[in-house]
């Protein structure tokens, strides 16, 4: 069972799809394992089932048959996708924000985080109490005992619902 879902991507290029001279059909492969499809994330053509993916490998696999080199077949991609196709796009000024994004906003976290802890100040500790409180404290503390000590009739029997207060009464007498 857990083998299934490690299969998945390798049944993305059907049989239909691949190319009879296992050369181009092995080339086609590691060019589509190199591009991205452009409604995955981040999954290349070759593992992906979208429909824009098949028909990537199809563009690449036309592009092999009539000729062209893996170079041109990339550079076919790019013209017709942009850089976001490359799995590993070039450092270029259009894609510095690719390879650049994810560092410079991890740096500019921690400094804030930085420059947040160091503005922070200490907690002063709690002021004791003054005398006064603590008696005012010690009042309402022994109010608050009082009001949830249970008094006497809390404890009392009461008699049950289908009894008659005659019996109720016999009840309390024998047991005490």
């Amino acid at each position: 069972m857990l083998t299934l879902p490690a299969l998945a991507p390798a049944l993305a290029v059907e049989p239909s799809e691949m190319l009879p001279d296992p050369a181009l059909e092995s080339r086609a492969r590691d060019i589509g394992r190199a591009l991205r499809c452009v409604v995955c994330q981040n999954q290349s053509i070759d593992d992906s089932a979208a429909e824009v993916a098949r028909d990537m490998r199809r563009a690449v696999r036309e592009r092999l048959t009539a000729g062209d080199d893996d170079a041109k077949v990339f550079d076919y991609m790019v013209a017709r996708y942009g850089d976001y196709v490359l799995l590993k796009p070039p450092f270029k000024a259009g894609t510095w924000a690719l390879w650049l994004g994810g560092p410079l906003v991890l740096l500019v976290a921690g400094a804030a985080l930085l420059i947040a802890a160091r503005r922070r100040k200490p907690i002063a500790p709690p002021v004791p109490l003054s005398d006064e409180e603590k008696s005012r404290l010690d009042l309402i503390l022994r109010d608050a005992a009082r009001s949830a000590a249970p008094q006497d009739e809390d404890f009392r029997e009461k008699p049950h619902p289908e009894e008659r207060p005659q019996d109720a009464s016999r009840r309390v007498r024998s047991d005490g």
